[in-house]
């Protein structure tokens, strides 16, 4: 729950194409392809190949963490949107919320710290073999609230698109049985999504008095321990909360996914030591796979809490130096700072792909 190692996984975070990505990436494949074969019959206008050209570049270049499609569409919504959009995290489908009590000292103890994350990573692969499609969706989070002492909250949520499956009240209660196994589950209903009533440099004010400052983890070291809570969490002056987003992909998507990764990496890249770390990337994702492990998409996401618009800048500066002691690439999220502080509760569930840019 708190490593982002356990099970074999795949990070979203570039190549996390949303919808419309994809719809876009596939209309212009298609259409460049339908311009290369007219071009042995008639050679079409000089146009086209710059409108192609222009769309691929507008989807695949990327001067920093985004495409310059992503920047364009993050600009949009800043200047469009004033606080969270409602149909951002009520997407149609079932969606269900525990509280999750691990037994005392779980963190601590690192062969049950080991055990903790073992049973989990069997759960999302539970999860994964509950629809024939990718789709269902489990968002983990922590809360730390930093007061006299300091509180700390777990939540599980998973959200069931509708459509995806027959009966998504039997899949929520299968998947509740699966994730008993991690300690104490009890129903929770999250509060409402708090408005935004003010935007500043890197942070938003919320309607319920806290000024909150959200980050996506980009990058984080191979192997972690299964201390990532304690790395981000522990030890911090401000209210911090820690969220993943875990897709599991079914195992024919899996292996689908996993075989076309491996033919654009080697077929695209030149440089012969990321070609050769790519491999290596490959085979340990094909012997996972045999060993009947899934592969999962996944966003984690860092907000920090504060009373202030200071304080909240100073909390930012101070996890972003935890975050590079520790080797842990944070993406600020400029311009997305209204919809990225809901990626740290549990209606970030039923968001899609996105959401977050």
């Amino acid at each position: 729950m708190y490593s982002l190692t356990p099970g074999y996984r795949i990070p979203a975070l570039q190549r996390g194409l949303s919808p419309a990505e994809t719809l876009l990436t596939k209309i212009n494949a298609g259409a460049g392809s339908a311009i290369l074969a007219s071009a042995m019959l008639t050679p079409p206008p000089m146009w086209t190949f710059g409108a192609v050209g222009a769309a691929a570049a507008l989807l695949n270049l990327a001067p920093g963490p985004r495409s310059i499609g992503r920047w364009a569409t993050v600009g949009y919504r800043h200047l469009r949107e004033r606080t969270t959009p409602a149909a951002m995290s009520t997407r149609a489908g079932a969606t269900a919320t525990w509280a999750l009590y691990p037994e005392h000292g779980t963190m601590q103890d690192a062969a049950r710290r080991a055990a903790f994350h073992d049973a989990f990573s069997r759960a999302l692969t539970f999860t994964a073999g509950q629809a024939r499609t990718a789709g269902i969706q489990v968002h983990v989070t922590h809360h730390a609230t930093v007061g006299d002492h300091t509180a700390h909250t777990q939540t599980i949520s998973v959200h069931v698109p509708k459509g995806l499956a027959g009966q998504p009240a039997r899949v929520l209660d299968t998947l509740a049985g699966e994730f008993a196994a991690l300690g104490t589950l009890t129903p929770l209903t999250p509060d409402p999504v708090p408005d935004v009533t003010e935007r500043g440099p890197g942070w938003v004010a919320l309607d319920d008095g806290r000024y909150a400052a959200t980050a996506r983890i980009t990058a984080w070291p191979e192997e972690t321990g299964g201390d990532l809570m304690p790395r981000l969490l522990l030890g911090q002056e401000a209210d911090h909360s820690l969220a993943v987003l875990y897709r599991p992909l079914p195992a024919a998507q899996s292996r689908r996914s996993a075989k076309w990764q491996a033919a654009a990496s080697g077929a695209f890249t030149t440089d012969k030591v990321k070609a050769a770390t790519h491999e290596i990337a490959s085979n340990t994702a094909h012997g996972a796979l045999v060993q009947g492990d899934t592969l999962v998409d996944l966003d984690a996401y860092l907000t920090v809490c504060s009373d202030s618009p200071e304080a909240v800048t100073d909390a930012r500066w101070q996890a972003s130096l935890t975050a590079d002691r520790h080797r842990i690439h944070l993406d600020w999220l400029p311009g997305q700072q209204h919809r990225a502080h809901v990626m740290t509760t549990p209606h970030a569930a039923s968001t899609q792909k996105g959401a977050i840019l």
